[in-house]
């Protein structure tokens, strides 16, 4: 039962630092200005998010994590798409 828990634990701290290390590779390419306003989907960003926040809640907390992980991911997800939209619509004007 102990390894079980530990298996979990260890999955989970991987997927986190992968999310991290994902999402921190992605500020490279900023630097780098469009002249072309690229609107990126909330409802896409939504379903990604809510996609991983389940995968992350079911190895941590079971059936009833992967609820609570799929809900805070798929709002996550959505606000994330909201402010690139908003960003890149203001630099770009």
């Amino acid at each position: 039962m102990i390894q079980t828990v530990r298996n979990k634990n260890i999955i989970a701290m991987l997927l986190i630092v992968v999310f991290l290390v994902l999402s921190a590779a992605s500020d490279a390419s900023a630097q780098r200005r469009r002249r072309v306003y690229h609107h990126h989907s909330k409802t896409k960003g939504a379903l990604i998010g809510g996609a991983a926040g389940a995968v992350g809640g079911a190895l941590i907390g079971g059936k009833k994590g992967a609820l609570i992980g799929a809900g805070a991911g798929a709002g996550t997800g959505y606000l994330i798409q909201r402010h690139r939209n908003r960003k890149q619509y203001r630099r770009n004007r």
